[in-house]
């Protein structure tokens, strides 16, 4: 071990070994972190304790090095820092541990079994096992969907206060996927709290025709939701009714192993 590495070892961080602008960095990614649908230059700025000259540079440097993303007057976090996240955790990573999991839930019910997280205005795939039926809807790892119409969108969504949903459907572009599709958003708010209320979420055909799900939360150990799981079907095939009894269970006990993982890890 390098004579520097022993001395950053043997003494604490004094003000002038610290990068303010560094931290004041950080402190922007983490407000945006907690408010998925965006939020405005002048709004960081007073979260963070920032001149807006100050605010919108650090947030036009996230943006350039694409840990963000600017819709109009929004800014948003990119999915990068999930990448950053996967790499950082490695093979351990809980989707890497997901995948099991997953496996013996499509094994069990012999459809396809999925976990995503929200990212903007979207839920993004990132872990996926295939059922032994085929689909029309092609997905995989890194798979975009919009979160306003889908079973695991609406999980993550019932995870932010009605300040922040209320700006979610606000800013996000709705429209009718299918005849079945909620449009209107005072409704969409009630559904949501209806998952929230209940702990999971059924979408019927509002995605797309013929196809309903069922989604259940992966909470983290401070009780916010860190992503949500969820097995699709035909609606042909399966009642909603039905996979209340037997989606729902093997989706909250997979639900479950994975909180037991973020609380070891």
């Amino acid at each position: 071990m390098s004579s520097e590495s022993e001395s950053m070892q043997g003494e604490g961080a004094g003000p002038r070994d610290l990068v303010g602008s560094l931290a004041k960095g950080l402190g922007v990614v983490e407000i945006l972190a907690r408010a998925p649908s965006g939020l405005r230059l002048t709004e960081v700025a007073e979260e963070a304790g920032l001149t807006r000259a100050g605010a919108r540079r650090l947030l036009l440097t996230l943006v350039a090095e694409g840990y963000a993303r600017q819709e109009g007057r929004t800014f948003l976090l990119s999915a990068k820092l999930l990448s950053l996240n996967r790499a950082w955790l490695g093979g351990s990573s809980l989707w890497a541990h997901a995948e099991p999991i997953l496996r013996e839930v499509s094994q069990t019910l012999g459809e396809s079994c999925s976990a995503a997280i929200l990212d903007g205005q979207d839920v993004v795939y990132v872990a996926r096992v295939a059922g032994r039926r085929i689909m029309s809807v092609s997905l995989s790892v890194g798979t975009r969907l919009p979160a306003y119409c889908t079973s695991m969108g609406r999980v993550l969504l019932s995870d932010l206060d009605d300040a922040e949903l209320t700006r979610f459907l606000d800013q996000a572009p709705i429209r009718a996927n299918t005849p079945k599709t909620v449009t209107d958003r005072q409704a969409l708010a009630a559904s949501i709290a209806e998952v929230r209320r209940a702990g999971y979420a059924i979408v019927d055909e509002e995605l797309e025709l013929g196809l309903r799900s069922i989604a259940v939360p992966v909470h983290a150990r401070g009780g916010r939701i860190v992503a949500a799981i969820n097995v699709p079907t035909q609606s042909a095939r399966v009642s909603a009714s039905k996979m209340r009894s037997l989606m729902l269970p093997a989706l909250r006990q997979a639900a479950a192993k994975l909180e037991d993982f973020l609380v070891l890890n």
